[in-house]
C-alpha cells in the first residue's frame, strides 16, 4: 500500500481539511473516525498502522488530537505550509461560528431576555456533559490505584484552593517515582508540594464557589480588562495542559476567566454549551472566553494561544515525537499529570454545579433536565447526542423555568 498522500497544491490541502472542519460534529472520537474513514480507508493517504501510531502519540501529548492529526497529515501532503493550512482549514469553521455567536451573546443581556430560561436549562446540560466527560476520560486515565489516588488527591487539593501549578507537577513526579517503586521519594514530593501550597496560600476553592453568584450583565462581564498578552498566555497555558481531551482545558481557562473577573460562571457555562453544538473541537469555546476578556481582538488572541501548541508539536517536532513519547519515564510523568487533571475537572464540575444550583428557580426541574441529559449522552450512541442534549435542555429550560415557571 502507498503510505503517502497524493501531491496536492496548498489550496487543495486547505479545501480538503476545510471539508473536515465543516463536518466536525460529535466531538473528537467522531472527528477522528471521519478523518480515518476518508483519508485511510477510502483515499489511502496513509496506512492504518501509521495512522494508529500517530493517534497514539497525540493522545499522550496535550492538545485536541483531531486537529493535531490534521496538521501532521497536512505536513505529509505539503510540508510545513501544508500542515499549517490543514490545521487552519479544520479549525476555521468552528472559529468563525463561535466568533459570531460570541459577538451576538455579548451584545444581548441574556439573563434579562426571553432567552434567559433557555440558557439556564442549557447550563444544566453542560454539567451533564462534563460529568460524562470526566467518566469517559477517567476510564482511559485512572488505570491503577496510584492514578486513582493522584486523581482524588488533586480534587481535594483543588477544593482547598491549591494552585494547579503545584498540584500537576507533583502528580507527575509522584507517579513516575511510584512506577519505579521509589515510594519514599514519592511521599517526600507530596510533603514538599503540600508545604509549598500552604506557603503560597489558597486560591478560590469550593467554599467561595458556594457564595451567591453575582451574575453581571454580559456587557459588564469583563470588569477587569486583561492585556492581550495576558489573554494570549492564558490560552497558551491551557493549550499546553489539555491532557486527555478538550474538557481538560476547563479548569485552567475558568481559573483565569472567572477567577480574574472577565466573566461569570454562568457565562462560562454558556460558552461551553455553544461550543457543544458547533462543528468544531470543543476547545473552540476559548474564542468565547477571549471575547469576554478583550473583545474581538481578545477572541483572536486567545484562540491563537490555545491552538499554538497543537500546531507547533506537529510543525516543529514531527520527526522527534515518536522518540520522545517512547521515553518511559516521561510517559509515566504525563500519565500522572493526566490523572491530576481528571481530579481538577471533577472538582471544577462540583464548583460549577454549585453555581448553577443557586440560580435554578426549581431544583426538581433542574434535576430532571440533568438526568435526561445524562440519559441522552450515555444511551444514545450518536455523534449528535451532544447537540440533542444541549438543544433539548434549552427547550426544557424555556418550558420549566419560563413558560410554566
Amino acid at each position: 500500500m502507498n503510505d503517502s498522500p497524493p501531491a496536492l497544491s496548498p489550496g487543495q490541502i486547505f479545501v480538503r481539511f476545510l471539508h473536515f472542519g465543516l463536518l466536525a460534529w460529535g466531538g473528537p472520537l467522531a472527528q477522528i473516525a471521519m478523518i480515518r474513514r476518508e483519508l485511510v480507508d477510502e483515499e489511502r493517504w496513509l496506512s492504518s498502522g501509521r495512522f494508529n501510531r500517530l493517534l497514539a502519540i497525540y493522545q499522550v501529548l496535550p492538545g485536541p488530537e483531531a486537529h493535531e492529526l490534521c496538521v501532521h497529515i497536512g505536513m505529509l501532503a505539503g510540508r510545513r505550509l501544508g500542515g499549517f493550512l490543514a490545521g487552519l482549514g479544520f479549525m476555521l469553521p468552528g472559529f468563525v461560528l463561535m466568533f459570531a455567536l460570541s459577538w451576538l451573546y455579548f451584545t444581548i443581556d441574556i439573563t434579562q431576555s426571553a432567552l434567559g430560561p433557555v440558557f439556564l436549562g442549557v447550563q444544566v446540560a453542560v454539567i451533564a456533559l462534563i460529568v460524562r466527560a470526566v467518566h469517559r476520560i477517567g476510564e482511559h486515565v485512572l488505570l491503577d490505584k496510584w492514578l486513582w489516588g493522584i486523581g482524588v488527591a488533586a480534587a481535594l487539593a483543588a477544593f482547598l484552593g491549591a494552585s494547579f501549578w503545584i498540584t500537576l507537577p507533583a502528580a507527575g513526579l509522584c507517579y513516575a517515582l511510584a512506577r519505579r517503586e521509589q515510594i519514599a521519594l514519592a511521599g517526600l514530593v507530596l510533603l514538599v508540594a503540600a508545604a509549598v501550597a500552604w506557603f503560597v496560600g489558597p486560591e478560590a476553592g469550593l467554599l467561595q464557589s458556594l457564595a451567591p453568584d453575582q451574575a453581571a450583565p454580559a456587557q459588564a462581564a469583563a470588569a477587569q480588562k486583561p492585556s492581550m498578552f495576558a489573554i494570549f498566555l492564558s490560552g497558551l497555558k491551557a493549550g499546553l495542559l489539555t491532557f486527555g481531551g478538550a474538557y481538560t482545558v476547563i479548569p485552567f481557562l475558568r481559573d483565569d476567566a472567572v477567577g480574574n473577573g472577565w466573566m461569570s460562571d454562568a457565562q462560562f457555562l454558556d460558552g461551553l454549551a455553544l461550543s457543544g453544538i458547533l462543528p468544531a473541537p470543543l476547545i473552540i469555546f476559548s474564542t468565547f472566553v477571549g471575547y469576554f476578556g478583550g473583545g474581538p481582538l481578545g477572541a483572536i488572541t486567545m484562540t491563537a494561544g490555545i491552538f499554538l501548541p497543537a500546531f507547533s508539536f506537529s510543525l516543529l517536532f514531527h520527526d522527534r515525537l515518536e522518540r520522545v513519547v517512547e521515553n518511559k519515564t516521561l510517559h509515566s510523568f504525563l500519565e500522572g499529570v493526566a490523572a491530576g487533571v481528571v481530579g481538577l475537572i471533577a472538582a471544577t464540575t462540583v464548583e460549577l454545579a454549585a453555581t448553577v444550583v443557586q440560580r435554578l428557580p426549581s431544583l426538581a426541574s433542574g434535576l430532571l433536565i440533568f438526568v435526561l441529559g445524562l440519559a441522552v449522552l450515555y444511551l444514545w450512541k450518536s455523534k449528535l447526542n451532544v447537540v440533542l442534549a444541549v438543544v433539548g435542555a434549552g427547550f426544557l429550560g424555556w418550558l420549566l423555568f419560563g413558560a410554566l415557571g
